[in-house]
């Protein structure tokens, strides 16, 4: 099975936590954190800011490694860098999602995560309620 290399970010802001909805391909309207496929010579922190600047035209800072998820999807295995981050500059002006939504502790589940997401989140979860 191919293995794809990603990294998604876990944008956060006042206790929150940003996720977008796909408008395309196998997982449209499935919710996830932005994020992208490593281009060859890239570092994940490299391809995370080069990705969120691409999607949301936003400039991301504070870069922190959270974990790593590893998920088999009926026609690849997915190896996903996933970190939090802050925003440094930009508006999140949504060019592969159909919406976005800031999540907090209590309203993580609010939303249908694509698998590999939905593992993260009671992890997140705890992080999100320490910051509040």
């Amino acid at each position: 099975m191919k293995t794809v290399r990603v990294v998604a970010a876990m944008i956060m802001k006042d206790g929150k936590v940003l996720a977008t909805q796909r408008n395309y391909g196998d997982f449209a309207g499935g919710w996830e954190f932005p994020g992208g496929k490593i281009e060859q010579g890239e570092t994940p922190e490299q391809a995370l800011k080069r990705e969120i600047e691409e999607e949301l035209e936003t400039e991301i800072c504070n870069i922190e490694f959270f974990d790593n998820i590893q998920w088999d999807y009926d026609t690849f295995h997915l190896d996903m860098d996933c970190f939090t981050c802050n925003i440094e500059s930009g508006h999140l002006e949504l060019h592969d999602h159909s919406s976005k939504r800031w999540l907090d502790a209590g309203s993580l589940l609010t939303v249908d995560w694509l698998p590999a997401d939905y593992t993260i989140i009671d992890e997140l979860h705890v992080r999100l309620a320490g910051e509040q």
